[in-house]
């Protein structure tokens, strides 16, 4: 806190600041950088050190904090319910459990499909989503196509709570301005590289396309530069093609999602996605990669699919054909995002999760093996 990198951060941000404001003591355990406050929007950050190791990263930082929240709760200061984000988490619930504290646990999208693992990192994936299922009080799902996976494999029951969308009415044109750029001047991709976001595909369709507004790349690859240089190799020397890197100034960020002519999402393994969502709010024109997560978030009406990099140049320049056509679909995004995708829904969602937990309404489910 405050969030600034990923759909879970945000997310934590985002409920646990309505929940405080409710009433509710919430403590969010921190790793990175240290906000200079112990308390932020009403939470209490509590900052523990992690091993700056992949998934190892993820799991000494949760074993220092599991630790913190059993010293309270032996001093009878612990908390009546644990949110635990991201099934990777698992091999650590049984200590919650042990002492009595109810969890649930937002699983996220299918981590292992993920390029970053194989081996033996990809078999630990499959294993914790089958450790979530059997140590978590009750699972968060956040599409339902990510519910419907884990009915299919595990027999198991999970709570459908999406994410929240936050709503842009206007471009800030001026921060467009200094950044160079002009509303509906240009096609915007924001991801993290990795292949599974296809953000190759985006480079090479764009670059088969004769679209005459550039394409702006934001995003890194924290741990794969390999992927990054074949980007790199793909944009060549085509002048169109700008990449901006990470970008964390979020006023800037959203004037490109307001300003862009389109959107191009990639993302296909995850569930309902935030960045996906942003866009929608700041009612750009999207342009998703054609999985089912993607299609369940747009609908219909409010985007256009790919699948491979010449149907994504030909969507391209359809956009700059019609770029009012490309607007009206950006309208039916915001509007949907502000109908579907509501922070205040979610953050009620997850208090009322939460009262069933501490009161043992919900009980976990067994584990079942596929047919």
């Amino acid at each position: 806190m405050p969030a600034r990198y990923g759909g879970f951060e945000t997310a934590v941000e985002e409920i646990g600041r309505r929940l405080a404001a409710s009433g509710h003591e919430v403590t969010v355990y921190c790793r990175g950088e240290r906000h200079p406050e112990s308390e932020y929007l009403g939470m209490r950050l509590v900052h523990l050190p992690a091993l700056k190791k992949k998934v190892a990263e993820t799991l000494t930082h949760t074993g220092l904090s599991v630790l913190h929240a059993a010293g309270r709760r032996c001093a009878r200061r612990g908390p009546d319910v644990a949110l635990v984000f991201n099934a990777a988490n698992a091999p650590l619930l049984p200590v919650l459990r042990t002492l009595r504290i109810p969890v649930a646990t937002h699983v996220d999208g299918l981590e292992w499909k993920r390029t970053k693992w194989s081996g033996a990192g990809r078999r630990y994936y499959r294993a914790a989503e089958s450790m979530a299922v059997r140590w978590s009080d009750a699972l968060i799902s956040d599409a339902v196509g990510i519910q419907d996976y884990y009915t299919e494999r595990f027999g198991a029951d999970s709570v459908f709570i999406p994410y929240g969308a936050p709503i842009l009415e206007r471009t800030d044109t001026g921060k467009l301005a200094e950044a160079g750029y002009e509303p509906g001047g240009f096609h915007l991709v924001v991801a993290r590289f990795e292949p599974e976001n296809h953000v190759h595909l985006a480079v090479d369709g764009y670059r088969r396309s004769k679209a005459a507004k550039p394409l702006v790349v934001v995003g890194s690859a924290p741990y794969n530069d390999e992927y990054t240089a074949r980007l790199k190799e793909l944009a060549g020397d085509d002048p169109r093609i700008r990449f901006l890197g990470g970008v964390w100034d979020q006023d800037l960020l959203d004037a490109l999602y307001a300003g862009a002519l389109t959107y191009l999402h990639g993302h296909s393994v995850g569930g309902t996605n935030p960045s996906l969502l942003r866009a929608m709010g700041a009612g750009a024109s999207v342009v998703a990669y054609d999985v089912n997560f993607n299609r369940e978030v747009l609908g219909d009406e409010a985007g256009r699919f790919f699948g491979d990099a010449e149907s994504l140049a030909w969507r391209v320049e359809e956009a700059e054909a019609d770029p009012g056509g490309a607007a009206d679909r950006g309208e039916a995004a915001r509007k949907r995002a502000s109908e579907r995708y509501v922070w205040d829904d979610v953050a009620t969602a997850y208090e009322r999760l939460c009262e069933d937990l501490r009161a043992r309404r919900l009980t976990r489910k067994t584990v079942r093996p596929k047919k």
